[in-house]
């Protein structure tokens, strides 16, 4: 025979699973937004290349080695 208590306590760890369950889903899909978001920025990045990176090369062009 089952007490019901043990059928309440079932309940209850049904519900904490399932919240946990929910808790860790709405955690992975806030997870998956923001490497999302950090990849197009990365890809934002290497697309414009800065104007200053002109000026660096001819900056190193300029220097001679040894001297």
């Amino acid at each position: 025979m089952i007490d019901p208590k043990d059928k309440r306590e079932g309940q209850s760890a049904a519900r904490a699973k399932g919240s946990r369950q929910d808790r860790l889903k709405l955690a992975l899909r806030e997870n998956l937004k923001r490497r999302k978001s950090q990849a197009r920025e990365r890809d934002k990045m290497i697309a414009q290349p800065s104007q200053d990176d002109e000026a660096i090369l001819h900056q190193g062009a300029a220097k001679k080695p040894g001297k």
